[in-house]
């Protein structure tokens, strides 16, 4: 009798649905988490998530459409270093839980960036995330 095995192979972040189950997953990850939930849990999700859709689809897909200043729609959340790190980590952990690919290391590399970039803006200090695993 032969036993089979089934491997289930991750696949790159490669459609637009690809992207609403991952950012739905995400957002969960992110309104469970008692850090980061304060700063979320206000959002309609109803109403923002195409707007979250829509950016990952102009940054992973090319996808034309995004003309949205993303760092002015977080201004008012008043993020700190511990929002950011909570953040990455929910990030990160959800895009490896669900895909590999070269879209997926650039969505990870991107969020990373973003990251440091809205720290210098909102705070006035650099803080590298490069290296946060």
């Amino acid at each position: 009798m032969y036993a089979y095995i089934c491997i289930s192979m991750k696949t790159d972040i490669q459609t637009e649905s690809d992207i609403a189950l991952w950012q739905k997953a995400f957002y969960e990850a992110l309104l469970n988490d008692p850090i980061t939930a304060p700063k979320f849990a206000h959002l309609n999700l109803t109403e923002h998530m195409p707007k979250i859709e829509q950016f990952w689809a102009f940054v992973l897909l090319d996808k034309a459409g995004y003309t949205t200043n993303v760092f002015q729609q977080h201004t008012h959340l008043q993020l700190e270093a511990i929002h950011f790190e909570h953040w990455l980590q929910h990030f990160i952990h959800t895009t490896n839980q669900m895909f590999e690919g070269p879209n997926a290391n650039t969505a990870i590399e991107r969020v990373k960036l973003l990251a440091s970039t809205f720290m210098y803006k909102l705070h006035g200090e650099y803080k590298d995330f490069s290296q946060t695993p």
